[in-house]
């Protein structure tokens, strides 16, 4: 069995089902092609008992329970056999959703009162009402079962590391020079709110679906049942599936929300990716150690390295899924008059750009568990850059009116190092008053953070 596993992997093209298959299993079920039979299945057999419920539809009462209970159990489960048997059917009518229509009616003949009655399944439905409502439940499923539940760890491991180093003074740098200081914690407490925000757009998404026939009019089922509100049944079979009503559509959903989802979840990317540059850096400047794994290899020829290698998967991975989901965003709004086929291809991959997206959260997620803040070193640093007190010196300078304040302090500091004592004594010949020299007098680089521990410990 492993052997036989091994090998499967080894012989997959994609690296999300061989290399890192383990990093997004939990994806297998919900976008695999067993995943989107699953659906399918699930949405028409839903669709008969929901025609089923309906009074108006007098072929179709008085059922008996197991009519309605055998709908139930298509709806709960799907078997591998199952699924192989769909695929069998698809060989011959080379359509996927004709399979999946007599799979059903298959299953439906071994209860009596179906066999009259088994023109029912797909009644009125173009392959695009099955299909919509399949999806939406495979990225609804995704969002809620899997990549919530996982950023939210990311998040609370983020929100952890901020408040456990609220008062780390650290250097900061704006355009890679040494600029205000601040503490490690705050600028991990910056990423923990920006996730926070976009984490709330990303589940306010509204997954929406639409069943209103070839062209969205219900015009089979008014010809067929002129007297069955067929919006109200629509919505409400939509609705009971967990999706928002759409009632406007073309032969296809318009897939305005997919592009509002996949662009959320690209926006917590473009986040994360920033926070990878982010802590690559700081790891090798040294404000992190890394954490040597026994038996782990950093380079092929430089036995000392211990590589960034998470957060390097974790952008190279980033930036695989943001491709895709930028071009799925862009794309499957757009479809020729009331349909062409061109998304059909195209949301058979939506499951890739997901899975690269958690691959990703995992490798950050690693990586955050592999570092170590070295406390001296953001010391040593903050120590070094006594230039960085020119800011708050030259603001009180301008608050008691001393002339030239910021020009006398560019003068003293502008790209060249100064050390405490020659910045005593610049301080010490200012005309301001005793009370305000005392205060800077006591001001270091590592005490000049303003409000930073607070503004950590309160993310």
């Amino acid at each position: 069995m492993i052997l036989h596993m091994n090998i499967h992997l080894l012989n997959a093209i994609s690296p999300i089902d061989g290399r890192y298959a383990d990093k997004c299993a939990e994806l297998r079920p919900l976008f695999s092609e067993r995943g989107l039979i699953r659906q399918r299945v699930r949405v028409e057999a839903l669709w008969l008992k929901a025609l089923a419920a309906e009074p108006r539809i007098e072929e179709l009462r008085g059922l008996p329970t197991e009519a309605l209970t055998v709908l139930d159990a298509l709806a709960a489960e799907l078997t591998d056999a199952d699924a192989v048997e769909v695929k069998r059917i698809e060989r011959e009518t080379n359509h996927d959703v004709k399979a999946v229509e007599y799979f059903v009616k298959s299953r439906l003949d071994a209860v009596p009162a179906w066999r009259s009655r088994r023109e029912f399944v797909h009644f009125a439905c173009t392959s695009e009402d099955i299909n919509n409502l399949s999806y939406a439940l495979m990225l609804k499923e995704a969002r809620d079962q899997v990549l919530l539940p996982r950023l939210d760890a990311l998040i609370a491991r983020l929100k952890t590391l901020a408040h456990a180093n609220a008062d780390a003074p650290m250097m900061s740098r704006t355009h890679g020079q040494p600029a205000t200081p601040t503490t490690l914690g705050k600028e991990i407490a910056n990423f923990v709110y920006r996730l926070q925000r976009q984490r709330l757009r990303f589940s306010a998404v509204s997954i929406e679906g639409k069943i209103n026939g070839a062209v969205g009019n219900f015009n089979a089922h008014v010809v067929a049942y002129p007297q069955v509100d067929w919006p109200a049944l629509g919505s409400r079979f939509v609705e009971s599936l967990g999706l928002v009503w759409n009632p406007y559509t073309t032969q296809i959903e318009p897939h305005d929300w997919n592009a509002e989802y996949f662009d959320a979840l690209a926006r917590i990317n473009t986040i994360l990716v920033d926070l990878c540059r982010d802590f690559w850096g700081y790891i090798s400047i040294g404000y992190f150690r890394q954490r040597v794994v026994a038996g782990e290899v950093g380079s092929s020829t430089m036995p000392h390295k211990v590589n960034p290698i998470d957060f390097e998967n974790g952008e190279g991975n980033l930036g695989l899924a943001n491709a895709m989901l930028r071009f799925l965003a862009d794309k499957l709004p757009v479809s020729r008059w009331q349909r062409d086929l061109t998304d059909s291809t195209v949301l058979r991959n939506v499951g890739v750009a997901v899975s690269h997206s958690l691959i990703a959260w995992r490798s950050i997620e690693r990586g955050l568990e592999r570092v170590d803040v070295d406390r001296k070193q953001l010391a040593a640093d903050l120590d070094a850059n006594w230039e960085l007190l020119a800011e708050p010196i030259q603001t009180v300078m301008r608050r008691f009116g001393v002339e030239n304040a910021y020009e006398q302090l560019k003068s003293l500091t502008r790209g060249q190092r100064i050390d405490a004592a020659s910045l005593r004594e610049f301080i010490g010949g200012l005309a301001i008053p005793e009370e305000a020299r005392k205060g800077l007098l006591a001001l270091s680089p590592a005490t000049y953070t303003g409000i930073a521990n607070r503004l950590a410990r309160d993310v």
